[in-house]
């Protein structure tokens, strides 16, 4: 059966790569209106999510970011598997780092930096970009996937793109592999943990949230710089990274501050346009009193 889906993966990765991109957002328009009003596709978790973020918008505002935000994730999912197929000229034409020099300038120092980004805009699209923009090798933490052919086809076609795929399980182990190279690592940390033991706690977006220790962890353990990797919609179809500094000497932070800075931070880009971010993920399911701890 996991050959036979891989099968099918590949056949829709070649009809999307004939597919002109005006088409492809007729198609990305049609999903979204099937996934909300059809399949209704985790529309309650949306909904509650926006609800309890926004208290202070009406029903009809809520409603109206929810429909964006569907738009968001299916021009998501058709531009990811557009990626798998596009030229470096076309990638690098609609996803522009704005400030490649910052990132640049701890590679020729010889140093390391770990690079914290979310669920908003297309951060595919940025594994795909990123290396081809800069000169730091970038390591990116992803979960193995349960398909093991789709999930070997991933770290393939991205390690050819110029970006490592490496197991969430093994992150230390990759920050020891790679200590003694100038890297970007790259660690998408909006989740919700999957254990509250080493969580941290957060008021975000008006709620007590859980947050994932690891880029604290890590930063700490290893001293690396954080920056933040913003990536913002310009258009349909095109997108901007820019890196901001967020903790240039993580020893030298307080325990739970870094992931406070990197959450408020967050907070800050999604209320500026909150259709972007991916609502439909069960955030906030882990509550501080939880008996999974």
């Amino acid at each position: 059966m996991q050959f036979f889906i891989y099968i099918i993966f590949l056949i829709s990765i070649y009809i999307i790569a004939i597919i002109p991109f005006w088409f492809l957002y007729q198609f990305s328009n049609l999903l979204a209106f099937l996934f909300y009003y059809v399949f209704q596709y985790r529309k309650k978790v949306t909904l509650t999510n926006l609800r309890s973020s926004f208290p202070e918008k009406s029903d009809k505002e809520i409603k109206r970011i929810a429909k964006r935000t569907y738009v968001n994730l299916t021009d998501i999912l058709v531009e990811s598997i557009k990626g798998f197929t596009i030229s470096d000229k076309e990638i690098k034409k609609r996803f522009k780092i704005n400030n490649p020099e910052l990132l640049n300038q701890y590679y020729y120092q010889g140093k390391s930096i770990i690079g914290v980004a979310a669920h908003y805009g297309n951060w595919e699209w940025g594994a795909i970009a990123g290396s081809l923009q800069i000169k730091n090798k970038a390591i990116a933490f992803y979960k193995p996937l349960t398909n093991k052919y789709i999930d070997r086809f991933l770290k393939k076609i991205r390690a050819e793109n110029g970006t490592l795929l490496k197991s969430i399980y093994k992150t230390s182990a990759t920050f020891k592999k790679y200590k003694n190279q100038s890297c970007i690592y790259i660690l998408v940390a909006d989740q919700s943990p999957s254990s509250l033991k080493k969580a941290y706690w957060v008021n975000f977006l008006n709620q007590d949230t859980a947050c994932l220790h690891g880029p604290e962890k890590h930063a700490r353990n290893n001293n690396y710089p954080l920056l933040f990797l913003k990536i913002q919609r310009v258009k349909r179809g095109y997108y901007e990274l820019t890196a901001e500094k967020l903790i240039e000497k993580p020893t030298e932070t307080n325990e739970g501050q870094i992931t406070e800075i990197y959450m408020h931070k967050l907070e800050e880009i999604i209320k500026e346009n909150p259709e972007n971010w991916l609502w439909s993920h069960k955030r906030w399911k882990r509550k501080r009193n939880s008996p999974n701890r």
